[in-house]
């Protein structure tokens, strides 16, 4: 009965920030979670069950430990970090779509804000690795990841290095404040949908053709209550873009260019408005990821361990030497 219980909260939290989320994601990705999102939408949770539960106080498969050890020896499936040696790496995964709240399906980037800073304050590690392969997500996924990154770089002097597949759009905001970016291969990887997007389904017109009728009375003093929303209804979009949407957008714009730096080629066309760029453009390699300044190394995961530690050996050195 308890387990029924949660998996109903966990129902519940993942279908309503849904209808109420203002989304950084790739088009492509989004579209790819449309039958998922449908189900959802009708309530039917049929293969959803979990399949494993190893955090039995919140009904679901707890978020995966790991870390490799400067020797290069992987520690997976431990219960801490006080496991493994000191000088190792903690492995952080960000993958699927970005979410603020767990579900029973996904972690949320809260949770794994928290084992960012749980790792980043080990004594048994040196540096971290950011696993990425995420369209992106919510907008309000995007600061507890971000806020987690820049704490440990800035008050534990830890490096940390963001390692991706698939890094679009409210994963490159959290990628973007990782000391490096690597793409961990040739073929796939890609990088960018720096933008800001909303969709909703205006299911008024269906239910007035069952018979219902919609009222919206809004007090004399609230006439601007909902505006922007009820004019989109209307289709007229003007409003929602400039209050909603836009500013989002340029904060993000703002972001990546403060994260970025130097590094971006600026007047690549599309690149702060919502262009994808492989990580290898045989067709045209001025538009290479690395090359419009989106990412900083092009390898494998090894790559990026090895990164991390060189990061952290520096930071070391430079802690003594100011010491």
């Amino acid at each position: 009965m308890r387990d029924r219980v949660l998996q109903q909260q966990w129902q519940f939290l993942l279908t309503s920030q849904i209808y109420r989320g203002l989304w950084a994601v790739h088009p492509g990705h989004a579209l790819a979670q449309g039958a998922t999102v449908q189900q959802l939408m009708n309530r039917d949770w049929s293969g959803m069950d979990q399949t494993e539960d190893l955090d039995k106080s919140r009904g679901r498969a707890a978020l995966p430990v790991c870390a490799i050890s400067g020797a290069g020896n992987i520690f997976a499936g431990i219960e801490s970090f006080d496991k493994v040696p000191q000088g190792s790496t903690a492995v952080i995964p960000l993958k699927g779509t970005m979410l603020k709240y767990g579900t029973m399906c996904t972690y949320g980037t809260e949770e794994i804000a928290g084992q960012i800073m749980e790792a980043g304050s080990h004594r048994n590690i040196a540096s971290l690795i950011i696993d990425i392969d995420s369209g992106g997500g919510a907008v309000d996924a995007v600061a507890p990841i971000v806020q987690a990154i820049i704490k440990i770089r800035n008050e534990a002097k830890k490096p940390v290095v963001g390692s991706a597949d698939l890094c679009a759009s409210a994963a490159m905001w959290a990628a973007s404040v990782c000391t490096r970016i690597v793409a961990n291969n040739e073929i796939s990887a890609e990088f960018g949908s720096i933008g800001v997007m909303m969709s909703f389904w205006d299911i008024i017109p269906y239910y007035e053709k069952e018979g219902y009728v919609f009222h919206s009375i809004y007090a004399p003093e609230s006439d601007y209550k909902n505006k922007p929303f009820q004019l989109a209804l209307e289709g007229k979009y003007e409003e929602i873009q400039n209050e909603e949407l836009s500013p989002l957008a340029i904060s993000f714009q703002n972001a990546i260019k403060a994260n970025r730096g130097s590094k971006l080629k600026l007047e690549t066309p599309g690149l702060l408005n919502g262009r994808m760029f492989f990580a290898k453009n045989d067709k045209d390699n001025s538009l290479n990821a690395k090359e419009v300044g989106l990412i900083d190394e092009v390898g494998t995961f090894d790559l990026a361990v090895r990164l991390a530690r060189d990061l952290a050996k520096s930071a070391f050195v430079e802690k003594y030497v100011q010491s």
